[in-house]
């Protein structure tokens, strides 16, 4: 909503190739170029930079009031508080080579004069010190222990609440304002594991927490009275410089993931002295979410098209996120269903992927049900003529019921781009065409097949389609799909997931 797809300014292959992009402005004439703006729109971020990189190479520009990361971009947007100072980024980086954490970086004027503030706070005005911390691809559990692992070296923290309404969430309070400035400098898109659990850091609405217990969800560090559980039990792992959280190891959801350090020029780098070797780190345990709902492996999920959606489209879906044990319709709330799951993580992962997409016109609400089972109790008819409650527990259709099936798995949010596989080579893009017609599904406008051995008795590649939604339709109608080829004795069973492309 800030800026114009980057796609719109230069060759993703190369960005040092910038388009020329026409505007249209109020007058309705042309202008050949994007006026001077106060914000600049960067972009050709390595993967390891953080908002205080950002500050540590652009600031010889001029004072800078705002950065906005947008990590799984690689790109960002600097506020100055000048336009002088834009211009002067601007012009240097046309010149001559501007590098952010060591690699070059590419500017060009945003179409915003401002960058807006999601909680109507400014950096460094606002005086609050708490943090709202958003995790993106939260492969592995979010607890109080890992958040203050992570935030304490570089400012006491005071408390931390975690909760899961838009995904994965937490609010840290700062003993100060100051602290609280230089761990959002310093972790402002940050992977707390390599390649996952990114942290986008903005100021919160709050200038206080209110913690009730200390447990995984919630934490005051200066009220110890608070402790239900004692803290230093557990298997251990290094904060910040460590492995993938320890109760994961033998059978985590993907391949071990150690914690990044912080990028060795950043003006927040940690020392040996900040940071002890080894932390303790509890085992996943009970808790209580934000919303005062228990942990929970059942997801609820409203929103659902009445007569679009059953319950293996539902699977379909959630499959890609965590084994499925049950699904079933509530008949007194239409339009929602229980999910239950492989475990509380499973739920976590569904709801950070899957909450507020839209699937055949409606927005998903996915959240934590307050329920820990699903009971097949009042079962009916639901407008297609299926049942409204189904078994899957047993299914082989389940990616995730051993850790080696587990760790083959990509986390993904959804996108435009598809990855199908175990498809029979004799099926061709026509044959794939046709079936998302007779389906009553949006076809697909790029295809590409993946070279396979000769040996090979399947083929795998990649679909892209027109938009993020319709690729999700797809998926929910066709994943698990039984072809049959003539004088074939067991179908074949197509599987697709999102996939880390972004287009072909």
């Amino acid at each position: 909503r800030q800026e114009v797809h980057a796609c719109s300014f230069y060759n993703e292959k190369d960005p040092s190739v910038t388009v020329t992009v026409c505007v249209l402005q109020d007058n309705g004439e042309d202008s050949h170029r994007i006026s001077p703006s106060p914000v600049v729109h960067v972009r050709g971020l390595c993967e390891a930079v953080v908002e205080a990189d950002l500050i540590d190479a652009l600031e010889k520009f001029g004072p800078i009031c705002y950065v906005m990361m947008m990590p799984f971009k690689r790109q960002a947007l600097v506020e100055f508080s000048a336009v002088e100072s834009a211009d002067r980024c601007v012009s240097c980086g046309a010149k001559e080579p501007v590098y952010i954490a060591g690699q070059q970086a590419y500017f060009n004027y945003s179409t915003s004069k401002r960058i807006t503030r999601p909680t109507n706070a400014d950096n460094p005005n606002s005086g609050n010190k708490v943090l709202l911390l958003s995790i993106q691809n939260p492969l592995y559990p979010i607890t109080t222990d890992v958040l203050y692992t992570v935030c304490n070296p570089i400012g006491s923290v005071l408390r931390i609440v975690i909760f899961k309404r838009n995904g994965i969430q937490a609010m840290v309070e700062f003993e100060s304002v100051q602290c609280a400035q230089k761990a959002k400098a310093a972790l402002n898109g940050a992977d707390i594991y390599a390649g996952c659990c990114t942290l986008k850091i903005e100021y919160a609405r709050p200038t206080r927490l209110n913690v009730i217990k200390n447990d995984n969800e919630s934490w005051d560090y200066t009220k110890p009275y608070l402790v239900r559980r004692d803290r230093g039990k557990g298997r251990q792992r290094q904060a910040i410089l460590g492995e993938h959280p320890s109760s994961y190891s033998d059978n985590g959801y993907g391949p071990p993931c150690p914690l990044l350090p912080l990028p060795g020029n950043s003006r927040y780098k940690l020392t040996s002295v900040d940071v002890p070797d080894m932390v303790s780190y509890p085992l996943p345990q009970s808790s209580s979410s934000y919303s005062g709902h228990a942990p929970s492996s059942v997801a609820m999920v409203s929103g659902l098209h009445p007569s679009k959606m059953n319950c293996t489209r539902i699977f379909n879906l959630f499959c890609l996120y965590g084994n499925i044990e049950k699904v079933k319709f509530m008949k007194s709330v239409p339009g929602t269903a229980l999910v239950e799951m492989g475990d509380e993580y499973a739920v976590d992962r569904a709801i950070t992927h899957l909450n507020s997409i839209k699937v055949f016109g409606k927005r998903l609400n996915v959240c934590v049900s307050k329920q820990h089972a699903v009971i097949p109790s009042q079962v009916f008819e639901l407008e297609d003529g299926s049942s409204s409650y189904k078994d899957f527990a047993m299914t082989r259709n389940n990616r995730f019921s051993s850790a080696g099936q587990a760790s083959k798995n990509i986390i993904q949010p959804p996108s435009a781009v598809l990855h199908y596989y175990n498809v029979p080579p004799c099926i061709s893009q026509d044959h794939l065409l046709r079936l998302c017609t007779e389906h009553d599904v949006p076809g697909f406008v790029k295809f590409k097949m993946f070279d396979a051995k000769p040996s090979s008795k399947t083929i795998s590649g990649l679909l892209e389609f027109d938009s993020k939604t319709e690729a999700v339709e797809v998926l929910t109608v066709l994943n698990h799909y039984q072809i049959r080829i003539p004088n074939g004795s067991n179908p074949y069973t197509l599987k697709l997931c999102f996939s880390t492309s972004s287009h072909l």
